[in-house]
């Protein structure tokens, strides 16, 4: 299905909701309220239902407070966005498979499974890249608001515009939305400057603990629930960490290690490119892409360790 195809369908609602992943990150957040305000300015009453509250760092935007809303039973469609499968979606995962909607599935994971009525799944850079393309078909970005929430997801997702999957179309939808009023100094303090007394603290912490494996081409960072205690930090301000060990010249692929409940982790996986990290991923029942995923692995810190060191291994090439 197309792009145009599936705005076409879009249109012809009435109302909808708007589902993203649990733990949001920016493209998550983006693309979600985005489309929420370009569904709107066509008519169609829209909210966004996340399993999670709204990190703190994107409280900048205005309209924030609109974000994880109850899902609307009564609505027409169910629309999910930036999320691989139904599993994604945590405590709504359930009720999207089973509700007797007409369902929609917008992302950009290449280990997307495919689970909606109508699905438009690209591998691009961000989420936000396919949202600016459809809006061409719904209007267009009629408003800075919109074009800010469509650029933090843009932002956040290519590590400000620095990763691999950035290419020229990145760049193309970027400049559109700055036409569009988009504030990029603004994304890009609060997204990559700005941070608080406790998250420099754990930051700092985290990676003086960096450990290193197969001759250093393998970086593991380990945040706990007592390292978050310890220094006042919330999970969410880990976002970003694995940025830093993948940086270690030497290392080829990056492992953060965040504790989300006893003796759970939730596992983010970043490469250099000599490893698919999409495919370790899915050895946990996770995915993402090719450079960066993600997944979830129960144990202590040392066995959740031992398991990744030795799955990481089978993926890296020479």
């Amino acid at each position: 299905m197309t792009l145009e195809q599936i705005a076409q369908k879009l249109k012809t609602l009435k109302s909808a909701v708007i589902f993203c992943h649990m733990r949001p990150d920016g493209d998550a957040i983006g693309s979600a309220m985005g489309l929420k305000r370009l569904l709107s300015a066509c008519g169609v009453h829209c909210s966004v239902a996340c399993e999670s509250v709204i990190p703190e760092k994107f409280r900048f935007l205005p309209g924030t407070e609109e974000f994880s809303a109850p899902a609307d039973m009564q609505a027409e469609a169910f629309i999910a966005v930036d999320s691989s499968d139904e599993n994604r979606l945590g405590k709504y995962g359930e009720l999207f498979a089973k509700a007797k909607k007409v369902k929609f599935n917008i992302d950009h994971h290449v280990s997307n499974t495919r689970y909606a009525d109508h699905n438009y799944v690209e591998d691009v850079a961000a989420t936000c890249e396919i949202v600016v393309r459809l809006a061409e078909y719904l209007g267009g970005v009629r408003d800075a608001l919109t074009a800010n929430y469509l650029m933090t997801g843009l932002s956040s997702d290519t590590g400000n515009f620095a990763h691999k999957n950035v290419t020229a179309d990145t760049f193309r939808a970027a400049a559109h939305l700055a036409e569009c009023g988009a504030d990029i100094n603004l994304i890009q303090f609060n997204m990559f400057k700005k941070q608080s007394r406790e998250r420099a603290r754990l930051f700092g912490e985290t990676m003086a603990k960096i450990r290193y494996f197969a001759e250093g081409r393998i970086a593991v960072i380990c945040v706990t629930q007592e390292d978050l205690k310890r220094t006042g930090a919330s999970s969410d301000m880990t976002e970003g960490f694995i940025d830093f060990p993948l940086g270690v010249e030497g290392v080829e692929v990056a492992a953060c290690l965040l504790e989300t409940g006893d003796k759970r982790f939730k596992i983010s996986l970043r490469s250099k490119g000599k490893a698919n990290v999409n495919e370790i991923a899915a050895v946990y029942g996770g995915g993402g892409h090719v450079l960066a995923s993600g997944c979830m692995i129960g144990g202590d810190p040392e066995e959740v360790t031992d398991k990744l060191r030795y799955t990481i291994l089978q993926h890296l090439a020479d």
